[in-house]
């Protein structure tokens, strides 16, 4: 009997809060009825305005965006970071360690790498010699890390004519020299010049001449760029600082 009193008690309760929650829901949606059927038009009118608000708003941002690129050109140069710097980095590493391995292994008289038959090579001379390569391979790849990990070479170059300057940058090695940071007039620019040098390791720079000081190279080096680049980037600075191009 307790049981069946308890019951019939919670679904009293749950029928009662149905019924309330059912009823608030009710006169939400009249509410908002009403309020829809009475300022459609109004709503309508301010959903428009903010429409017209945000489109005003992303054309002044777009404007802005083409005055700073008319005004300030910033060109980001590829330093170490280089694919093939990855790229032979770990492949100089697996090997200078695969030698070096050997010839540890065939000094101690056991195999360090289960696919290495040391047995088979003697540590006096092929063993020693090994070692000596393997070593300075893994220097070398070490070397190679580091100078991706200082991105030495990278930085960019910065043609601001809203303060009439023109800024190159560039990471070294850690010391004195680790940031190379210079800045020259605009207005002392004489021309862009362009130096080609054809071969087994052809070179294509781009210079600019500025007046007393010596020509300050602005590509990236270790990388040529193609001709039609060359050509492009050099007639794009020569109009955007309105010089000549020289070497083409």
């Amino acid at each position: 009997m307790v049981f069946y009193f308890v019951l019939k008690k919670t679904n009293r309760a749950n029928i009662q809060k149905k019924k309330n929650m059912y009823e608030q829901t009710t006169i939400l949606s009249i509410f908002f009825t009403a309020l829809n059927s009475k300022h459609r038009l109004e709503i309508r009118l301010f959903i428009c305005f903010l429409i017209s608000k945000l489109k005003e708003v992303f054309e002044f941002m777009n404007t802005l965006r083409d005055n700073d690129l008319d005004l300030v050109r910033r060109y980001v140069i590829l330093g170490s970071r280089r694919l093939s710097n990855y790229w032979w980095a770990t492949v100089l590493f697996l090997g200078a360690s695969g030698f070096l391995l050997t010839g540890v292994s065939s000094y101690l008289g056991y195999n360090i790498l289960p696919f290495i038959k040391s047995g088979e090579i003697s540590f006096l001379p092929q063993g020693l010699v090994m070692s000596f390569y393997g070593i300075l391979g893994v220097l070398l790849s070490f070397y190679l890390w580091l100078t991706i990990l200082w991105d030495v070479g990278g930085g960019f170059n910065e043609f601001n004519k809203k303060d009439g300057k023109i800024r190159v940058f560039r990471w070294g090695f850690p010391g004195k020299s680790r940031c190379i940071d210079v800045s020259y007039s605009i207005s002392d620019v004489e021309a862009i010049r362009v130096e080609l040098k054809q071969g087994v390791n052809p070179e294509r720079t781009i210079f600019l001449r500025v007046k007393g000081k010596r020509e300050i190279p602005l590509t990236q080096i270790g990388q040529p760029l193609t001709l039609e680049e060359i050509e492009k980037r050099a007639a794009e600075l020569a109009k955007f600082l309105k010089v000549s191009v020289e070497g083409l």
